[in-house]
């Protein structure tokens, strides 16, 4: 038997005789609602019963009720995780209706109340100016929803140990964003993170080793392999090139030399040999931007590079 939604709707509204009495009007007229599954008196309107068994026809057999998920879903990237009370400014009703002059007045008041509710805790005000933050660098960077989520997460959780105050919102959100980044293999700098919301990178350091050291996380080892792909595209470079500095990469990365090192530096050092092993054309300004590490930098750990691989023939600032 099908269904159509005329038939649905006619059918949502019929009376059904179940010999059922309504103990406030002594009516025996009940209306079934197909909707909600509820038996309520045509007389007076009272619910008489409800079946919360009740599977609406219009609905596939087969679908799992209880894990239907109905209206947003819940993030923790929103202060107020997407379960607050939203009061729409259109002023018609649930039929498109204007409303009148005295009810557009009773709305706008409680739109007014709703609002400030929902601002006077300096808890929710900070979890707003976090996110508005976070959502920024996750639009700039291209972060997936898992580290948002995970970074929403790790904000909390310093916010309730109260480590945030005195001290900027800014640096923390980089540093839950790093720590996020780390934990799910993802090749970012917290320089990089720190450059693209504008906060100081030696503070958000600091942030971050506090964020550690307070909630005890444990976070894996950094690959330089990771970051070379990134920083081979961001300079320009050929992919026969990126393979060779892959090839390098495999050949040190367990060697001492580049124990205690910044993996990125020791990446583009790395990729700067891979250039002139391979006679590819570039600059030690072009690479260290594209790994945004300092010239200074990338001739130090090119040094340490060279001990490995006598064979790389020096560059034209090298000496």
């Amino acid at each position: 038997m099908s269904f159509s939604l005329n038939d649905f709707a006619k059918e949502a509204s019929t009376v059904s005789q179940d010999n059922l009495e309504c103990q406030n009007c002594k009516g025996e007229s009940v209306v079934f609602d197909h909707g909600t599954g509820e038996k309520i008196c045509s007389g007076c309107g009272i619910v008489l019963s409800v079946e919360r068994e009740y599977i609406d026809p219009l609905l596939d057999t087969n679908t799992n009720l209880s894990n239907m998920n109905l209206g947003t879903p819940s993030s923790l990237a929103h202060h107020d995780k997407n379960l607050s009370t939203m009061i729409s400014y259109s002023n018609v009703d649930a039929d498109g209706v204007a409303i009148s002059v005295d009810q557009r007045s009773a709305i706008q008041r409680m739109r007014r109340w709703n609002k400030i509710s929902n601002n006077n805790r300096s808890y929710h005000r900070n979890l707003k100016n976090a996110f508005a933050v976070l959502i920024r660098i996750k639009d700039k960077l291209s972060l997936s929803e898992t580290i948002i989520e995970k970074s929403a997460y790790y904000y909390r959780k310093i916010l309730d140990q109260n480590l945030i105050k005195g001290r900027s919102i800014k640096g923390f959100v980089v540093a839950c964003v790093y720590v996020s980044c780390r934990e799910m293999n993802v090749p970012r700098t917290i320089e990089e993170i720190a450059e693209i919301s504008n906060t100081d990178k030696i503070f958000a350091g600091k942030c971050y080793r506090l964020l550690v050291r307070k909630l005890k996380v444990r976070l894996p080892s950094i690959d330089s392999t990771s970051h070379l792909a990134r920083i081979a595209n961001n300079a320009g470079i050929s992919e026969k090139t990126l393979r060779h500095a892959v090839q390098m990469m495999s050949q040190i990365k367990d060697d001492p030399i580049s124990f205690g090192k910044d993996p990125c530096a020791i990446a583009v050092a790395v990729l700067y040999g891979a250039c002139l092993d391979k006679g590819e054309k570039t600059s030690q300004s072009r690479i260290s931007l594209a790994g945004n590490v300092s010239v200074v930098t990338l001739r130090k750990r090119f040094l340490d590079i060279k001990k490995i691989f006598p064979q790389i023939p020096n560059g034209p600032n090298d000496k």
